[in-house]
């Protein structure tokens, strides 16, 4: 299959550092109301990439639960293979890949577990079916056929047939406070937007546009 000749030319405005917002989170507000307007298939699906202790990076999709001014929050398994990487090396990436508008953002930064209580909080406000699913998936771990996988699904509806499911304590959350934020967005010719908002040690952002 030939795939040399795919390409398509992006007619965006072009962005500007006085249209930007003074802080990446704040411009990351802005491009993701208008990635939910533009009615994107899970515009808060983000590609995660960790680290192991060897080096070798691993990438998966997960789905971003909640942001702020601290950062950027998902939810998994703490025995994952992302759990242990990050376990190893806690520094991270983060990739929004708004294909559709022609816009990604990438982040650079720091992931650590949030509380307990807010692990809860956002455990007790999932589908029940999602919740009984993340006592039974040993995520990450060889499974021997789905078979299996619905037997224990069965096993634990029955042991929380009634009342509230308990957070597991193995499955929690992580927050990404960033350290980089760039925007990207795609334009003619391929010169493409891209501006990066970068932390100092004095936890102040500046701004600078990058050559495509």
């Amino acid at each position: 299959m030939d795939i040399q000749g795919f390409r398509k030319d992006y007619k965006k405005p072009v962005l500007s550092r006085k249209t930007l917002a003074v802080d990446p989170f704040s411009q990351f507000e802005h491009w993701f109301k208008d990635a939910c307007a533009a009615e994107l298939l899970e515009p808060n699906a983000m590609t995660l990439s960790t680290v192991n202790k060897d080096g070798q990076p691993s990438s998966r999709t997960v789905l971003l639960k909640f942001f702020d001014q601290n950062g950027f929050v998902f939810y998994t398994n703490y025995k994952s293979r992302k759990a242990g990487e990050i376990a190893e090396n806690n520094r991270v990436a983060l990739l929004f890949p708004w294909i559709k508008i022609a816009r990604q953002v990438a982040i650079t930064g720091i992931a650590e577990e949030v509380s307990a209580a807010e692990s809860a909080r956002y455990f007790s406000s999932r589908p029940r079916e999602s919740q009984l699913g993340a006592w039974i998936s040993r995520q990450s771990s060889v499974l021997s056929s789905r078979q299996m996988l619905m037997l224990e699904f069965e096993k634990i509806k029955k042991k929380f047939l009634e009342g509230e499911i308990p957070l597991p304590d193995f499955w929690g959350g992580y927050r990404v406070r960033p350290q980089t934020v760039e925007f990207w967005q795609g334009q003619t010719s391929r010169l493409h937007d891209r501006f990066l908002y970068t932390l100092d040690s004095d936890g102040q952002w500046s701004l600078e546009r990058l050559a495509p």
